[in-house]
């Protein structure tokens, strides 16, 4: 039996978060849930009950912004080692070191590619 892989994918977008489960749902083994703000999923992540396997995070977001978010999901015991994968279109070079040095496992620039968005996050995952 192939284990199913729990995804949170935290985005303010409604329209980007439609199509992130959409496109992540194409792998069968991907159980998606999403978040529309920093503040939600931390909150949700509070709950040892619901870690997922892996973050996807946006970067720009009202709020708490993607590397506040990810900076406060590493003072979470239970979140420290779970693989945080950033969503963004700030993709200048700086930019990309910058989020990898805050301990993001992988960027993934946006617009994404709907069609291999799940393959990506396999391959980031080491997954196949």
């Amino acid at each position: 039996m192939i284990k199913s892989v729990s995804v949170l994918y935290i985005d303010d977008e409604p329209d980007i978060r439609e199509i992130a489960v959409m496109a992540l749902t194409l792998e069968p083994r991907f159980e998606v849930e999403t978040a529309a703000s920093g503040e939600d999923a931390l909150s949700r992540l509070m709950d040892k009950s619901r870690v997922p396997d892996v973050i996807l995070l946006d970067v720009m977001m009202p709020g708490v912004d993607g590397p506040k978010a990810l900076q406060r999901l590493r003072q979470i015991p239970w979140l420290v080692a779970t693989p945080v994968i950033f969503i963004t279109a700030r993709a200048r070079e700086s930019e990309l070191t910058h989020f990898l040095g805050l301990g993001a496992a992988a960027v993934i620039t946006k617009p994404f590619d709907p069609m291999t968005l799940a393959s990506q996050v396999k391959a980031i995952l080491g997954l196949d």
